[in-house]
């Protein structure tokens, strides 16, 4: 794949108060989360620099940045990939996601006004609108925004930068999540937790976030896990 074809970065206009290092860095990590990067692609200096028509400095400091982040690994001086992950490390990152997300919920459930929950209706309705169009990757975006706008209300200074870390690893894989979500994800999740919200129900919320996550990319780990068994099984027959 070229360069060109796979990093269409979620918003290219560099804000105002950014340095060119601070927007490469905030347009690579985006584009990791949405699923822009398939795991275990390389990604070249050289080549984001042509992409993006900047110098190699801050690609390279974007990229080492994205490396301790946990989003990349090293392969060599010059460059490096998404890494893969195994099953195990993969239902790990699905149980951090529910541990971090469904406390955020909780927390900010209270915080939620009538303006919030419509700006969380519009965002499930640009959701469905995006997987319907076959736009996956619009979709994967705004499925984080709609999770972000939940927690974000009551700000935290921990909670939301560890749930971010957790995207940064899980983004790889959602495309792959996603594209078949009308057998693993029957019921409308984000429904659920809106309703949740309305009724003031901590239960209801958490149980409803945790099902959105299990659904939406968790049975990818299930799916993995049985193609290593079934790969150990052949390799053994």
């Amino acid at each position: 794949m070229k360069y060109a074809d796979t990093i269409r970065l979620v918003s290219d206009e560099k804000r105002p108060s950014e340095t060119v290092k601070q927007w490469v860095y905030r347009g690579l990590r985006q584009a990791i989360i949405t699923g822009r990067f398939p795991p275990g692609q390389p990604i070249t200096i050289q080549g984001i620099a042509e992409r993006l028509e900047v110098s190699a400095m801050p690609v390279r400091e974007a990229l080492h940045r994205l490396v301790a982040d946990g989003a990349l690994e090293n392969l060599d001086n010059r460059r490096v990939r998404v890494p893969d992950i195994d099953p195990d490390k993969f239902d790990e990152i699905i149980t951090a996601r529910i541990a971090l997300e469904t406390i955020a919920a909780e927390r900010a459930m209270p915080f939620i006004d009538y303006l919030r929950l419509a700006r969380l209706q519009q965002l499930d309705a640009e959701i469905d609108a995006a997987y319907g169009a076959g736009n996956i990757e619009s979709g994967i975006e705004r499925n984080f925004a709609f999770h972000r706008c939940l927690y974000e209300v009551r700000a935290s200074a921990v909670l939301l930068p560890l749930i971010e870390s957790v995207w940064l690893r899980l983004g790889p894989f959602m495309r792959e999540a996603t594209e078949n979500l009308d057998e693993s994800y029957r019921v409308d999740r984000h429904g659920e937790a809106m309703d949740a919200i309305r009724q003031q129900d901590a239960t209801a919320l958490k149980a409803a976030i945790t099902a959105d996550i299990q659904e939406g990319a968790g049975h990818l780990g299930h799916k993995r896990l049985l193609d290593v068994e079934l790969s150990s099984s052949t390799f053994s027959l």
